[in-house]
């Protein structure tokens, strides 16, 4: 059972406010007895604090004699008791970092196919938020200590750690782990944590984040499964939004849906738009057609033609055109029929 006295930050206040009130009463004590303001005040001063020093007025009748020695027993009773709750204070919140340290570590020793996040920056925050509406588990690194300490304000898991560091991604069990995304903005950093926790755990599935085009193919070299380019991705999205506005609205639809696309996810079913490449063979073919030669890998929801029209919910008979936006539902294994189908054809060399 708690008692009043075991919060070091009540008793500190309380010590503070003590004090203050009976400096604050030995000064008008001494300022009734006909002392000045400044004498009063540094009389008060060097008694409470028993710094020693000669007083400034000789203390020669019984009303100062008894103003004195009620300020030696108040204040100085005062003066020990704050300087008890100022150590209190420290010492309680050393041990309380001490001890969350080590209740976090145990509860990631507990962990097994977890995700581990490296940098909790604001790419690293959205990360984070999303893990968590998801309900997975995962361990943060961030080497800044003020935004470290904002994660585990926020209830999450985190070490204040480097992640390019071996034995910190050891800690954050790495090896148990399922997964490790690096979302650092440094693309060198990146590829350092990438090739450290490819050799940790070789099983490990890595996303990785590059600022530069040009650091894709370094990330996967080193052993990134997915790499996302965010000034990339962000650059097609404006592009979208003002090439194929119907289209954006459609995906803006979906994205506001809680939870819709994770559950179109969990059937194998994802949302795309497409684009007519002059030349493809989708180019002059009706939805029907294209939708056949599919196989059932897509299904066609929304044509843009070029010229403004938009067509939801397209009949089998509409004719797909140059550059019109086609936005389908199909599976995750699409890629190569989609590439076939809206893709230039490839033209043959001369034989020689």
């Amino acid at each position: 059972m708690s008692g009043p006295f075991d919060s070091p930050v009540r008793n500190l206040s309380v010590g503070v406010a003590y004090t203050v009130t009976v400096m604050i009463l030995g000064m008008a004590a001494y300022m009734a007895a006909g002392w000045s303001f400044r004498d009063a005040l540094y009389m008060v001063v060097i008694t409470v604090y028993t710094v020693g020093f000669e007083e400034v007025r000789p203390i020669n009748t019984p009303a100062l004699n008894a103003i004195t020695l009620a300020l030696i027993v108040f204040g100085g009773t005062g003066f020990i008791f704050l300087t008890g709750a100022f150590v209190q204070f420290i010492t309680q919140s050393q041990l309380n970092k001490v001890i969350g340290v080590k209740r976090m570590s145990s509860q990631i020793d507990q962990l097994t196919g977890h995700v581990v996040v490296c940098g909790f920056g604001r790419f690293g925050t959205v990360l984070a938020r999303a893990l968590r509406a998801s309900s997975a588990a995962f361990v943060i690194l961030e080497e800044n200590e003020a935004r470290a300490t904002e994660a585990r304000a926020q209830g999450y898991l985190c070490m204040h750690a480097d992640a390019t560091s071996e034995n910190a991604l050891i800690a954050a069990g790495v090896r148990r782990a399922h997964a490790l995304a690096t979302v650092l903005s440094n693309d060198a950093l990146n590829v350092f944590i990438t090739l450290t926790a490819q050799a940790l755990n070789p099983d490990l599935s890595i996303v990785a984040r590059g600022e530069r085009a040009s650091t894709e193919s370094k990330l996967l070299q080193a052993g990134a499964d997915k790499v996302v380019l965010p000034t990339q991705i962000g650059a097609e999205r404006i592009a979208e939004l003002i090439l194929y506005q119907e289209s954006a609205r459609i995906m803006d639809s979906l994205e506001r849906a809680h939870g819709f696309q994770r559950v179109l996810h969990n059937f194998g079913i994802e949302v795309e738009v497409v684009t007519a490449a002059p030349q493809s063979p989708a180019v002059r073919m009706t939805v029907a057609a294209v939708e056949r030669q599919a196989r059932g890998a897509f299904f066609i929801v929304q044509i843009n033609h070029r010229d403004g029209d938009v067509f939801i919910n397209p009949p089998p008979e509409t004719i797909i055109g140059e550059n019109d936006g086609v936005v389908l539902i199909g599976r995750p294994n699409r890629a190569a029929i989609l590439t076939s189908l809206f893709e230039p054809r490839q033209r043959m060399g001369p034989r020689g």
